[in-house]
């Protein structure tokens, strides 16, 4: 299988608009599918993480259109994974996954997820627990405030591996070459846009593909990135294997070579 799907099935959130006036909604439900076209079994576009803003500008039929105010995607939102924006968060997961709990304490069966970057509000601490104002718990470890950022987006990526590829997903449940990189960057404090050729055009400093490569470099195909995992080595979900992978450069650069795709730029932080 190739490491790049052809075309591009996703919404060009540069080409859509929206008019009126937008009623800021969040995200309650553990993760809400943002797609293109309100179909219910439609290609996602992206997702939007528990407690992220969404700006709702028309309600139609049980979906939601607007825009996510973390990177400005526009699409379609289920009505239903939306709710009132409450008191602001005060805490974001630091882990790509952790259970809910309704008691303090993991001898229970949890009661849902949260994924990295979620936002929550935390109440108190209780025990080795945080009691969160929806009323459940997350273990305290799993979580930091709002404005506490990891040092290394490089080690932050690698918690995905081995996590299966999902076209448009950004949850170790599910995640695309793009959503790593928003997220491992994200999570320590980078706010970038979606998709590879958005992340291309706006982030970092070009240098020589051939040249000696650094860790955390940004390697950039038509429709792919991936992420120096060392170097020599590069950090990507790929469909060739469906999942999140760590492999040698070369040897991918030379399956793409092989397809008649070559790298396009190599970026540097």
């Amino acid at each position: 299988m190739p490491d790049i799907i052809p075309g591009d099935a996703r919404l060009d959130p540069k080409a859509a608009t929206l008019t009126g006036q937008p009623i800021p909604m969040v995200v309650e439900a553990a993760v809400a599918p943002l797609k293109a076209t309100p179909e219910p079994f439609g290609p996602l576009a992206s997702v939007l993480m528990h407690g992220e803003v969404f700006e709702v500008f028309e309600t139609t039929e049980g979906w939601c259109r607007g825009r996510a105010v973390s990177d400005g995607y526009i699409g379609h939102v289920p009505a239903a994974t939306l709710g009132e924006q409450g008191a602001a968060p005060t805490h974001s997961v630091t882990v790509p996954a952790t259970h809910l709990y309704a008691t303090p304490t993991i001898k229970t069966e949890p009661v849902g997820m949260l994924f990295l970057n979620a936002r929550v509000r935390v109440e108190r601490e209780d025990g080795a627990f945080l009691r969160l104002s929806s009323g459940l718990h997350i273990e305290k470890t799993h979580l930091a405030p709002l404005g506490t950022h990891a040092r290394d987006f490089v080690a932050v990526a690698k918690t995905f591996l081995h996590a299966p590829y999902l076209w448009g997903g950004r949850t170790v449940q599910g995640i695309d070459c793009s959503g790593l990189v928003q997220m491992a960057l994200h999570r320590c404090g980078r706010d970038v846009l979606r998709d590879s050729d958005m992340q291309e055009n706006t982030l970092g400093e070009a240098v020589d593909p051939d040249g000696p490569l650094e860790r955390g470099d940004l390697v950039f195909w038509r429709g792919h990135v991936g992420i120096m995992g060392g170097t020599k080595t590069l950090l990507h979900a790929t469909e060739h294997t469906l999942r999140v992978v760590e492999e040698p450069f070369a040897a991918m650069r030379a399956r793409l070579s092989d397809l008649g795709l070559d790298v396009t730029s190599v970026k540097r932080l």
